[in-house]
């Protein structure tokens, strides 16, 4: 049986987006390296299964959470939309 429209357009889940607030860039920076060293912590293939993206809360109520603002904690340097996959 074909998958409906939408799931084929629709990302795969489960993934986690955390928002920062109270910090400037430098902030935002060791906040990325904190969470992915948390994460490797758990092992490669969670790193794998789970995409895991950063956003400051000031560029998500600047440009609206769809945009590209969102930082992969695998390759911080990225932006990419919430709906990313790798």
């Amino acid at each position: 049986m074909p998958a409906e429209d939408w799931r084929r357009r629709y990302p795969l889940f489960p993934r986690l987006l955390f928002v920062l607030d109270g910090t400037g860039p430098v902030g935002v920076d060791n906040r990325v390296n904190a969470l992915r060293s948390g994460s490797e912590l758990t092992g490669a293939d969670f790193l794998a299964a789970l995409p895991i993206l950063v956003a400051p809360l000031t560029d998500i109520l600047r440009d609206g959470p769809s945009a590209p603002i969102w930082r992969p904690v695998t390759t911080p340097t990225e932006q990419v939309t919430w709906t990313h996959q790798r």
